[in-house]
Order: C-alpha cells, then structure tokens, then sequence
C-alpha cells in the first residue's frame, strides 16, 4: 500500500515535470507545500502594493471526512471552507475569496443544502472570502471539492522548507482536541449531552488567519517564522513535513506539548491524551519554527490562542533517516517519533 506522499510524488513526476521542463517566471511556489503562490499577481490590497496569490484546494468527502447521519450539514459546511482556508493562515496569507464544487444526491438538493450552505456562508463571513463559482452535479454520496485563494505580499508567503538547525519549535492552541472529538464520534458518545463541548474543535475547528498573517511579518520588517504548516494531518506528520522540506531533524519535549485534556470521566475508554496530540489531526493549528533570536518576539499568547514552544530543529543525521524527529519524554528518554497521523491512502483511517 502506497503512502499518500508516495502518491504525490507519482502524480508529480508523471504529470508536472513532464508537462513544463522548467518552473514558469509566474509561480513563486508550487507543489509540495501548503498552497501554490503566484508571483506578484493580485492586488486586494487596495491595489498600493504588488502582492503574490495564494492557492489552494480541499477534497470534502461523505464517509471519509464525515458522516451525514451524524455531523449535521451546517457543520458540514462550515469545515469544508475551514479546512480548506486554513491552507492560506499557514502560508500568511489574508483569504479574499473560493470555488465550490458540489456534488450530492437529489434527496439532499432540498433542507439538507440549505443548511449547508447556511453553515459554509457563516465561515466565508468570519473569514472574510466570497464565493466567485464553482460547479454542481448529481452523485450517490456527497463530494466536495473547495478551491480557495488569498494574498500575502510579495515574497512574504510562508512554507515549509525554511526551518534551519537552531530554531525553536512553536504550536498554537492545543493539540489532539479535535481527535478526541472524533473518537467520541466514532463511539457512539456523542448522543450523551454532556460531552456536546468536546465535539466542537472537530465540528468547528477555529484557523488560526491573524496569527499566520503576523508570522508572515504582515506587520513587521521582516517574517517571524522561518517555516510553518497547519495541523492537519497531525503533530507527528506535519513535523515531518517541516523536516523534510527543509532538510533537517528535529526534537520535541513530550511535557512541553499542549495537549488535550481528557476527562477523568473518559478514563474507562482509555484516551491517551499525548497520543492524541501527536498523530491526530484536523485541529487546524499552526506549527511553526522561529529562529533562536527572535523567539523573544512570541508570545504566550496571540489573540487569545496559547503560543506553545515545544522543541528546536537539528541538523539532518545521516543515512535512510536523515529527517528523524526526537521525543524527549519527563525523564529525558528519547525515542524516534514515527508519523502516525492521517494519510488518505492507509488501510485504516481516523479521520471523519
């Protein structure tokens, strides 16, 4: 079974590289990254200074990303143009507006529509976008497919490949919330009112737009984060991600990550609360690195998220497992941390 990046990189070499030899002067960045960046080709600003687009699009699928007999179409809505928006907060960027391609059964062209629909315009009102086209068709189950794009001024575009051996390791909000949510889901303990509060970081998850624009440098002379993602597939595979494309390892300290709290009166189900927060996914967070003489710059807090540093970034080690990322548990043994969070193409998924 192939990974989802094995995946990506078979489309890429069979499509892309063979399609244009060399990368146009228009694309600042394309595959590989949280979104693509067109080069100084948008002005929403006001038109007073040249700005790059940034693009990105989202699959939203029933029975893979969520259940339409459990979450209700208004939550539907609202995460799809979430999920798909927080793209643009990881690269910086400030969402301007979004394409909805939408196919669904006859039988939910009606109230269940309405209500989705009800929910995706409350997300495209919070965040700002408008909706500029799409396209609509028939099909057995629902499929979405949103397409969404945003600026960032020219060069400002966070990504993934700029961290570098010596800076610090940072996470906004905590960590595994939306996966406990889904778990409860998955249980069938959603249905007990008093675990309805739980559930919202994974119906309604909050992106994190102004913190990704002020790390971008949005207000400043220069960006505050070398390099930066979203928590989408998981702490554990989203660091990877950050070491990878950068060329670097990392190391984590497990008692400085701000995990979820779970419940004592969970405890009979067993939800480890670390392990929640390193491989589960779709809270939407941003995982950053900033360098060791700005970090004075951080805040604990940033509009009423919490601002966590939790490690720093090394050198590459040589051989097969050059992008290893450490765990440093509270009695400082380490162990090697295997990406374990979502990937569309494993046998067995966790993500609804």
């Amino acid at each position: 079974m192939r990974t989802e990046s094995q995946i990506i990189e078979r489309i890429l070499s069979g499509l892309a590289r063979r399609a244009a030899g060399t990368k146009p002067g228009w694309l600042r960045l394309g595959i590989g990254d949280d979104a693509a960046v067109l080069r100084g080709t948008f002005s929403a600003r006001g038109g007073r200074n040249a700005a790059d687009l940034v693009l990105s699009c989202d699959a939203f699928l029933e029975n893979v990303h969520f259940l339409v007999d459990v979450h209700s179409p208004d939550a539907i809505g609202y995460k799809a143009l979430a999920r798909a928006t927080s793209d643009l907060a990881a690269m910086g960027a400030a969402p301007r507006f979004f394409m909805l391609s939408l196919a669904l059964p006859a039988s939910r062209t009606g109230a269940w529509l309405d209500n989705l629909i009800k929910g995706m315009a409350r997300a495209a009102r919070e965040f700002g976008m408008v909706l500029i086209g799409g396209d609509t068709s028939q099909n057995a189950t629902v499929i979405m497919n949103v397409t969404v794009g945003g600026d960032v001024a020219s060069g400002r575009a966070l990504t993934r490949s700029g961290a570098r051996p010596g800076d610090r390791i940072y996470v906004s909000g905590i960590l595994g919330a939306a996966q406990l949510g889904l778990q409860l889901i998955l249980r069938g303990l959603h249905r007990e009112w008093k675990w309805k509060k739980l559930l919202e970081p994974h119906l309604r998850p909050n992106i994190q737009l102004g913190l990704g624009r002020w790390l971008a440098g949005e207000r400043s002379i220069r960006a505050i984060a070398s390099a930066a993602t979203d928590t989408s597939d998981g702490l554990s595979t989203d660091l990877t991600h950050i070491c990878q494309a950068s060329g670097v390892s990392a190391r984590i300290f497990t008692a400085q990550i701000p995990a979820v709290d779970v419940p004592k009166s969970l405890a009979r189900h067993r939800f480890n609360s670390l392990e929640l927060a390193l491989h589960g996914g779709e809270d939407y967070q941003l995982l950053f690195t900033v360098p060791a003489a700005q970090e004075r710059q951080v805040p604990k807090v940033f509009r009423g998220t919490q601002i966590t540093k939790i490690g720093e970034i090394l050198r590459a080690k040589s051989g097969r497992s050059s992008h290893v990322i450490e765990l440093v548990d509270a009695a400082g043994k380490k162990t090697s941390l295997t990406p374990k969070g979502w990937d569309s193409f494993r046998t067995t998924s966790h993500k609804q």
